[in-house]
């Protein structure tokens, strides 16, 4: 019996097989949904933004 799991985009039962070329999505649709929210920077990891080195009144860290 297959790895039965679930589509990222659209929640649909997805068969993890080689046969789907798509997985772990369903269709190609919901793969390319996903990759736009990648591309319109959708998904963020929460924490601190980065400060700039080269920033003079950034506090040094040696």
């Amino acid at each position: 019996m297959p790895t039965v799991v679930e589509c990222p985009t659209c929640h649909a039962k997805v068969e993890w097989t080689e046969a789907n070329k798509y997985r772990p999505f369903c269709s190609e649709r919901c793969k390319m949904i996903d990759l736009g929210a990648w591309a319109e920077e959708k998904y963020t990891i929460p924490g601190a933004a980065p400060t700039d080195p080269l920033d003079e009144d950034a506090p040094e860290t040696r």
